[in-house]
């Protein structure tokens, strides 16, 4: 079916069914019930290629999701404890406004240029980037195209090196530094000084901070770093549970373990309950994110949580504002993390 048609059907003009479909403010509400009437009746849906061509929106946000090191995982996506939140949160909003979202993965260097096609075929009116990866380079393409684009887990002053750049940009991130701050703070005061940490990707923003967070607070506290203690396990459960092995079969344990994700805890909670030690009678644990199943374990994870959902949320809102208004009040937004005690930790005497 045709606008054309619409219009007959509706008893008004072609225009105003365009002036509908395009939500202007000036179509009386009777009008207006009445043009969406014959809509619904008919199941009319607007020819997308011909808004393109005429300088309208998709009324699409795409949202790209960066997954390169975890290659092994065949549910790196879908079934991640942070990315499967976060696509479930961007559509509900989405949705909610009125915005379709398009989802595309990245899983080889080779499927940047899939982004850069997306926004230069117009298919899109702005997009969300979040991922474990990081290429600056290619993201001041994408910002160079004058596109609405929102960027989580990235640092600002890395990506822009002016303020014309950040006209079309929104960066959005959690409080990681002060999240794994307040983590240490609270071993620390349990009473623990053999602390050991299992590190994130450090091409990551939170990954440098929430181990920035760990070196500085111990020093804080005039605590060496055991560097026997520093587990490098790149966010990757796989990785984590083999670092995690090692330590356990070297026979030299901290009393307590940082980990930058809860996806490393669990793996480190799997090889100590497979090798018959305890938490948190024998190590204490915490973990970060606060994912759904950290309450559900046994015990309980003590862990730092990041309010995915509302990040997911503004990233979809300040996309929409930057492709509506042209502009958005907040080029960099931070959300609060916190700490949530539960009973993977006990104090050390």
């Amino acid at each position: 079916m045709k606008s054309e048609e619409i219009a007959k059907l509706a008893g008004v003009s072609r225009s105003t069914v365009s002036r509908v479909l395009n939500n202007y403010p000036n179509v009386p509400e009777t009008t207006r019930q009445k043009v969406m009437k014959v809509i619904e009746q008919y199941h009319y849906e607007p020819n997308t290629s011909a808004r393109v061509l005429a300088g309208k929106g998709t009324n699409t946000i795409g949202l790209f999701i960066i997954s390169i090191s975890d290659k092994d995982n065949p549910n790196r996506i879908y079934q991640n404890n942070y990315f499967a939140p976060f696509v479930d949160a961007v559509l509900d909003k989405a949705n909610a406004e009125g915005y379709y979202v398009l989802v595309h993965t990245v899983y080889k260097k080779q499927d940047y240029i899939k982004i850069k096609q997306a926004f230069s075929q117009k298919r899109i009116d702005g997009g969300i980037i979040v991922g474990t990866e990081k290429d600056n380079d290619f993201l001041c393409q994408i910002i160079n195209m004058n596109r609405p684009v929102a960027v989580v887990d990235y640092d600002l002053n890395e990506i822009v090196d002016s303020e014309n750049l950040c006209s079309n940009l929104v960066v959005i991130n959690s409080t990681d530094y002060e999240g794994a701050k307040n983590a240490i703070e609270y071993l620390i005061h349990l009473g623990h000084r053999d602390i050991g940490i299992i590190k994130g990707r450090l091409t990551t923003y939170s990954g440098r901070e929430r181990f920035r967070a760990y070196q500085d607070t111990l020093k804080k506290h005039h605590i060496p770093v055991n560097e026997s203690f520093v587990l490098k396990g790149e966010f990757i459960k796989k990785i984590a549970y083999a670092q995690v092995e090692k330590m356990v079969e070297s026979g030299d344990l901290p009393t307590a373990l940082f980990c930058c994700n809860d996806d490393m805890a669990l793996a480190a909670m799997e090889v100590f309950e497979a090798k018959g030690i305890k938490v948190p009678q024998d190590i204490s644990i915490i973990g970060f994110d606060d994912i759904p199943i950290a309450s559900q374990l046994i015990p309980g994870l003590t862990t730092v949580k990041v309010p995915v959902y509302n990040m997911a949320r503004k990233a979809v809102e300040s996309v929409i504002r930057l492709y509506e208004k042209g502009t958005c009040s907040e080029k960099e937004c931070r959300f609060n993390t916190e700490l949530i005690v539960r009973d993977t930790c006990r104090k050390f005497s």
